[in-house]
Parts: structure tokens; sequence; C-alpha cells
């Protein structure tokens, strides 16, 4: 398994990201961390084996600063994983769904839930984490507030499931990446994913050139995201995940030709398409 058999993640146990942990690499002991930055230094120091990171959600969009962030961690992509957000309404034992006043989450479930908090008249209460948003209700003990955070948080703090599946859009998910000190380039399934971050060269139309052998190739690029470099708006550099494995004669035809229009480039890594991708 590797040195610690751990695997570490950002936020409190029981949040999603502990259940991406526990459904890709259900072996593997967890290790909460505060931050992101935290979550990636602890494999660098090597506190922990893997690192399990989330990337997007298909409500909410791209996870703010992950792929600023994901360039210099040091590490690289060894795995994928896409997580099913089933939101529950977590309360104090033996309290009624009509006890409640507010409720407390992270933001971005806040977001993600909106028609129920509307339906039920609940004031909407920021917390730092979901898991962490329904330890507080178990500690305060207060049948006035409840949380919004997974199941599994519930069943952790000893919590009671008021609703669940509250979500507004019923197919909500998240995808996370599992991120390792080593690269694994080897062939492991028959889809493959490969992503990679590039800065073009400082020439007219470069972009369009770059990505132009994709399309040449027949190569489906299924993620393509800019973002800044130093804090300065002339410096952008760009992520992307395609289909296929470098090995593959048309998708090294494709990194070829954008190598020839690039300042910069480099694999973050190779690893399966998960089942869920397409479906």
């Amino acid at each position: 398994m590797g040195k610690t058999g751990k695997i570490s993640f950002q936020g409190e146990p029981g949040a999603y990201s502990h259940q991406a942990c526990r459904q890709a690499r259900p072996g593997m002991e967890v290790l909460p961390c505060r931050s992101f930055e935290e979550t990636i230094e602890a494999v660098k120091t090597g506190e922990a084996d893997l690192a399990m990171l989330p990337v997007e959600n298909s409500t909410y969009g791209r996870v703010a600063d992950i792929h600023a962030l994901l360039p210099g961690s040091g590490l690289k992509i060894i795995d994928e994983a896409f997580v099913r957000v089933h939101i529950a309404m977590l309360a104090v034992p033996g309290t009624p769904l009509s006890a409640v006043r507010e409720v407390m989450s992270h933001t971005v479930l806040l977001g993600q839930a909106r028609a129920f908090l509307k339906r039920h008249g609940l004031r909407a209460v920021t917390g730092y984490d979901t898991a962490g948003s329904a330890k507080v209700v178990a500690e305060r003990g207060n049948p006035e507030m409840g949380a919004l955070a997974p199941r599994l948080a519930g069943e952790l703090y000893g919590l009671d499931i008021l609703a669940d599946e509250i979500e507004d859009q019923s197919n909500n998910t998240t995808r996370f990446l599992v991120m390792s000190p080593e690269a694994d380039l080897t062939r492991r399934a028959g889809r493959m994913m490969t992503s990679f971050t590039f800065r073009v060269r400082n020439i007219p139309a470069a972009l369009y050139k770059a990505l132009g052998g994709f399309a040449t190739n027949g190569v489906n690029m299924t993620k393509l995201e800019s973002y800044m470099v130093g804090g300065q708006f002339t410096a952008t550099a760009f992520y992307a995940d395609v289909e296929g494995h470098p090995d593959d004669p048309a998708l090294a035809r494709a990194l070829e030709e954008l190598a020839f229009f690039t300042s910069s480039f480099e694999i973050m890594g190779v690893y399966p398409a998960a089942e869920t991708r397409h479906g």
C-alpha cells in the first residue's frame, strides 16, 4: 500500500472528501486536514501516501483555487473518482423538522439546496465545512439549529437525519482526483485519461494553434480551464483533460503539436477513466 497506508483530505471526518476516500481507497486510513495546502503537504512530508482533492462540481462548477494549487504541488494524478452529492438535513436526536429555524453548512452546499431551505423557511448560516457544521450542531445541542451535510457526518456525530437527498439537482456530482508523489504512466485500463498544464508562446493565435492538433487527430478534450500565474493578469496558464494515453498515436501527435506552440508543458497525470465518467 505505502509507507503509512493513509490518504489525506480537506475537511472534518464525514465530509464528502472523506466519502470519496472510502469509495476510491476503502482500505486506507483517512487523514483529515484543515486546508487544501495542508492536504497536499501531508503527502509531500510523508505523513500520508495519497491526497484526495475535489476539483469540480456539476452544479457549482470549479472548486476555487484548486487548479492553481495542483501544478505547484509536486504531486501527480493517479486516479479520479466521481461522488454523488446527496445532501442530508441533520439535527440533534429527537428533533422534528418543524423545530429547526436555521441550518449551517459550507456556502457551496447551502447554494445546492436553496429550494428545500425556502420551502421550509430555514435561515442559512455559513459554516467553514460541511461535516464541520454537523460537528458544531452536535456540540451545541440546540434543536433549533440543523446542518446540511453527508449522511456519513450524521452517523459519525450522532445526529438524526430529518430529510435526505434534498439537493436541487438530482445529478449533483463532485469529481475528485487522487494525488501521489509518483506518477503512474502505465496503461491500467482500456479507457485512460491524461491531464496536463501548459502556457502558450507569445505569438498570434497561439492557443488556437496549440489546440488544433487535438481536433485534427480526433482527440476528445473533456476539460480546458485557464488560471492566472503569479497573480498577473497577463500571465495565463491552462489546465486540460483529454481522453487517451500519451502512447496512443493520435494523442502523441496532438501533444507534439501542442509542444511546438507552448513555452511550458507538464503532464499532471495519466490514469484510468472512472466508470461513472460516462454515466
